[in-house]
């Protein structure tokens, strides 16, 4: 098997699910309880939130738990609204933004909120010049992702940073869920960037648990309400041995990638330039400012979810853009936001690698591929 689809999730370190089964049989208080089993699993929790501080860089109080990237982005886009109301209702969003983004956006808007989308060019970067013309007096957030999730493309959150350098009020929120420990930390998490949002299994962590970075001094109105925990912030009980396991995944990620920082920009630029001798080929993901682990590109007139299955036959599993939407066949919003034709955009794919990928199997996938394409030739 070639498992080539690690933008969807990633495979739990063994290390990391020991982890998790030790903490779950072993650490078996409530962290709110006042006894000393609750107290040896709060004891836990804030060790798990000070390790993760410290790998990005932040303080442990920044620190916010919750269940994955949804969440977080629903948390910080609602949450902002709802603490600023009163200075502003107006949000500014990219038009290739995570539908957790977008569509927390749009419930916004119809709460009565305003929402401009900035534009991307023809490659997917966000205009940032456009940005500049759509801030207003009562902007109160910016939100723009770090990695787009379909193409790989970086975005220019330091020149966003520098654009909102003189504009203290408004929030400044990054989804960084594809880019923690694929891009550099610096270039997305910058000083102006108020709040972030991450998701454990997109980094060799279990389901269902993530976190955010909250920016001290920054408002933020809780989504969920009701037991006080995460500081009044987000209420319900912690999941202890998940978010103990996503703090060992992410220091263990760091660490491998730390060893081998270029090999999945390796693997891709074989895979890019040997997709690109054939005819057929689109390229869709660029080379400068892109993400080393995500390649997309289309096969002329095989729609994209026909070239899964093809591959999945073979034992290799890649995906149709982005996995939350690869099951209702939604054509890919960051191509149609590129100006894709619709024809070209229904064919796209997406390769996203980790450092458990290697060369030999980039070098099947190619084998592969030679024989899908003379195939599809033949029927068209």
């Amino acid at each position: 098997m070639i498992y080539f689809d690690n933008s969807a999730t990633t495979k739990i370190y063994p290390q990391a699910l020991d982890t998790y089964v030790k903490t779950s049989q072993r650490i078996i208080g409530n962290p709110s309880s006042l006894h000393e089993l609750g107290n040896q699993a709060q004891r836990l929790l804030q060790q798990a939130r000070k390790q993760i501080a410290e790998l990005i860089g932040k303080m442990p109080a920044e620190i916010y738990f919750t269940s994955g990237g949804t969440e977080g982005d629903n948390w910080i886009l609602k949450g902002s609204a709802l603490a600023k109301r009163e200075f502003g209702k107006h949000i500014i969003i990219s038009s290739v933004e995570h539908p957790a983004v977008s569509q927390s956006a749009q419930q916004l808007k119809e709460l009565g909120f305003e929402v401009s989308v900035c534009p991307v060019d023809a490659q997917g970067f966000v205009q940032v010049d456009a940005l500049k013309n759509l801030l207003r007096s009562d902007t109160i957030l910016v939100s723009v992702m770090a990695v787009n999730n379909e193409i790989g493309a970086i975005q220019p959150i330091e020149k966003i940073s520098a654009l909102l350098a003189d504009q203290p009020t408004i929030h400044f929120h990054v989804d960084a869920v594809q880019a923690i420990g694929k891009v550099a930390t610096s270039t997305w998490l910058t000083p102006r960037v108020d709040f972030a949002t991450f998701s454990a299994h997109k980094f060799h962590g279990p389901r269902g648990v993530g976190f955010i970075y909250w920016k001290q001094g920054k408002k933020l109105a809780p989504l969920l309400t009701g037991g006080g925990q995460e500081n009044n912030q987000r209420s319900g009980t912690e999941n202890v041995p998940g978010i103990v396991a996503m703090s060992r995944a992410l220091r263990l990620s760091q660490e491998k990638i730390a060893d081998r920082p270029e090999h999945t920009a390796v693997i891709r630029k074989y895979l890019k330039e040997a997709l690109a001798q054939y005819e057929k080929v689109t390229l869709f993901s660029g080379e400068e400012n892109f993400a080393p682990h995500i390649l997309c590109f289309g096969l002329k007139d095989i729609r994209g979810e026909v070239l899964v299955h093809a591959f999945e036959e073979k034992q290799i599993f890649i995906s149709t853009t982005s996995a939350c939407s690869s099951r209702k066949k939604v054509e890919s919003s960051t191509l149609h936001a590129m100006h894709v034709p619709h024809q070209k955009a229904t064919t796209a794919v997406r390769i996203s690698l980790d450092e458990s990928n290697t060369m030999a199997e980039a070098e099947q996938f190619m084998v592969v591929f030679h024989q899908l394409y003379q195939k599809f030739s033949t029927i068209n």
